[in-house]
């Protein structure tokens, strides 16, 4: 694989295409593979995630530019006045949803690296008439928010993208306010990825070689200091749904299908920065 900066501007490039593609009514497949999908065509990641009614208020070009492996805002429990993080926004599907859920006295923000995604997500936003929300510019590895200032933070199949997901989970600890959650959507591996698997940029883009295997992501979690972590398989891939994907990518579709079936998830991971007094605790010898 290439260097991490390398790997991030075309991720980056990746998705910038994906939002000018959903400006199009076009769809591209999860996570920004270079696969363009027919007209109301979903691929076996992306399918049947939102329901109508969490969409009928939406504009269309937030529901097309969206590329993720779950449904965050659905699956996570978001209270009116709470302040809410989406690492890795692209269109603004799951800030809209969940600037809803924390109604007028609540805060959502959105962080992306991508103008396109940025500057379509704040078209977005616009359409749909929402106020209480802002989009960042930033790395997810480097939150451009305050110290213990978010009460929620999701994500939709974004941190398997990061080459620091050390990084990520760290900013994202730092960014929570005590007793503050992280419920994301991400996809997740049982057993070891080949190495000729971890070194395709496509494979990366396409959210597989940058996954973390199960245990591996519960034990980062931990090391960053979360408590009271879950992971919960949302959908498990087979080998059909991995020929499905990369269809027409380049990509050794049986070499790959036998990579991931059974063994590649989506799931929805959940984690809890401790409460205030724990935190302190563990500031002092008493966790030594």
């Amino acid at each position: 694989m290439s260097d991490a900066q390398t790997l991030k501007e075309e991720i980056k490039t990746r998705y910038g295409q994906a939002a000018l593609q959903a400006q199009k009514q076009e769809r591209r497949s999860c996570c920004g593979t270079g696969t363009v999908l027919q007209a109301g065509k979903l691929d076996p990641i992306t399918d049947n995630l939102y329901n109508d009614h969490e969409t009928a208020a939406l504009p269309q070009d937030a529901v097309t530019a969206s590329l993720g492996c779950g449904n965050p805002t659905a699956l996570a429990q978001i209270a009116p006045g709470e302040t809410v993080l989406d690492l890795g926004s692209g269109g603004g599907i799951d800030v809209l949803l969940s600037a809803k859920r924390v109604g007028p006295t609540g805060k959502v923000y959105g962080l992306d690296m991508t103008d396109e995604m940025l500057e379509l997500a704040r078209a977005n936003q616009v359409k749909a008439g929402v106020t209480n929300v802002e989009f960042l510019k930033g790395d997810i590895e480097h939150i451009p928010l305050p110290d213990n200032s978010v009460d929620l933070i999701i994500s939709n199949c974004v941190i398997n993208l990061s080459p620091n997901k050390d990084l990520v989970l760290a900013e994202a600890f730092r960014v929570l306010k005590p007793g503050g959650r992280l419920a994301v959507s991400d996809i997740v591996v049982r057993g070891a990825i080949p190495q000729e698997i971890q070194r395709s940029i496509e494979l990366w883009a396409g959210c597989v070689a940058g996954a973390l295997e199960e245990q591996e992501y519960a034990a980062k979690l931990e090391r960053a200091g979360f408590e009271r972590i879950s992971i919960e398989p949302t959908r498990v891939y087979t080998a059909a749904d991995a020929r499905e994907l990369f269809e027409g990518t380049g990509i050794d579709l049986e070499t790959i299908a036998q990579v991931v079936d059974g063994k590649f998830l989506s799931g929805f991971v959940r984690a809890t920065k401790p409460e205030a007094s724990s935190a302190a605790c563990c500031s002092t010898t008493c966790c030594s």
